[in-house]
């Protein structure tokens, strides 16, 4: 999906197609979401094709196994839809262009309990994810922090099909809702399940849940789960952004996925900060980098010298079998929410 977004916006002439009097050439490696592959991958683009910059990967795992690489190397690498907070800590060359797990989680707890009023909570994380796992132990410290108590920790792994054990214990505790930060595949089936015994508590997810696969096989079960992601079409605020859903939607036939937006933004951050150095240098790309400030597809970005930028949080939900847009929560906001945070613990 982050490939077709830029193939799009490139064959239409939405983005620059040069910068400093030379053309930009995309150079394509598939990971396929394995961190073997990604370290492999990184080397070839650094070593072979001659990168000065690299955008990728889409998950955590596969770009910190790649993370190691570019920082010995001195390439700069932008990790569109990267969540896990260590991510930017490998060194300075070390970029994402969304929002971290762990501010993700404080917005969730604050959603669950002054959007849904809930005081207790079940957690069902995915222990096979290192993704879910982190998210799950961010949310249960932000909830509790917050003044609301988790009565239930379960655990599933991915490829399960069976929740029977998690959910009636879920049953027992009767939480006011059900938080799992895991893929679209387990909460489907899980929602379809906890529908079927009478269960009727919201549930509320992350990211991971922005994909069809969630409607296709939750059906109605997953009516009104909500959940937190980087950006929807309707959620645009710039013009670039605006275009880039009405033209997505013309070319592919479908709306506009976060990723793929998520990755056009990292091209851009690479162009932007190749223009202002004055060079394609990698060093003075990572420089630049650090003081990146642009109106992307997703919304203004403004990088910080660690490498993580300040963002908004979109908040979905699932209505008729549709994803729709219900609010944002804002980079300030989410820093009022980290401040009780602070200030209860």
């Amino acid at each position: 999906m982050a490939q077709q977004g830029l193939v799009m916006v490139r064959e239409l002439g939405l983005v620059p197609l040069e910068v400093l009097g030379r053309p930009i050439e995309l150079v394509y490696f598939d990971a396929r979401t394995d961190p073997v592959e990604a370290a492999t991958g990184a080397t070839r683009l650094i070593e072979v094709e001659k990168v000065v910059a690299i955008i990728g990967t889409m998950c955590s795992g596969p770009y910190l196994a790649a993370a190691e690489i570019v920082q010995a190397a001195g390439v700069p690498m932008i990790g569109p839809s990267v969540t896990n907070p260590l991510a930017t800590q490998v060194g300075d060359y070390c970029f994402r262009a969304c929002f971290k797990d762990d501010d993700q989680a404080l917005v969730l707890a604050a959603l669950a309990l002054d959007y849904f009023g809930a005081k207790t909570a079940a957690v069902v994380i995915d222990v096979a994810q290192a993704y879910c796992v982190g998210l799950g132990k961010y949310f249960i410290e932000a909830f509790e922090a917050l003044g609301g108590k988790v009565v239930a920790e379960l655990y599933c792994r991915t490829g399960d099909v069976d929740y029977t054990a998690q959910l009636t214990e879920i049953q027992r505790v009767n939480p006011d809702i059900i938080f799992t930060p895991n893929y679209y595949t387990e909460v489907a089936m899980m929602a379809r399940q906890a529908r079927d015994l009478g269960l009727t508590q919201p549930i509320l997810g992350t990211d991971g849940l922005f994909a069809p696969e969630l409607l296709w096989i939750g059906g109605a079960a997953v009516e009104g789960i909500r959940f937190t992601t980087f950006w929807h079409p309707d959620a645009a605020t710039t013009e670039l952004g605006r275009l880039y859903a009405e033209r997505y939607k013309e070319y592919y036939g479908r709306i506009a996925d976060a990723d793929g937006a998520l990755a056009v933004d990292a091209y851009l951050l690479i162009v932007d900060a190749i223009k202002r150095a004055g060079s394609a240098d990698p060093k003075a790309i990572k420089d630049a980098l650090q003081t990146a400030d642009i109106e992307g597809v997703t919304g203004r970005i403004v990088m910080t010298p660690q490498g993580d930028p300040v963002r908004d949080f979109c908040v979905l939900r699932v209505e008729n079998g549709q994803f729709v847009y219900t609010t944002t929560i804002t980079a300030s906001e989410a820093e009022e929410i980290k401040a009780r945070v602070k200030k209860k613990g």
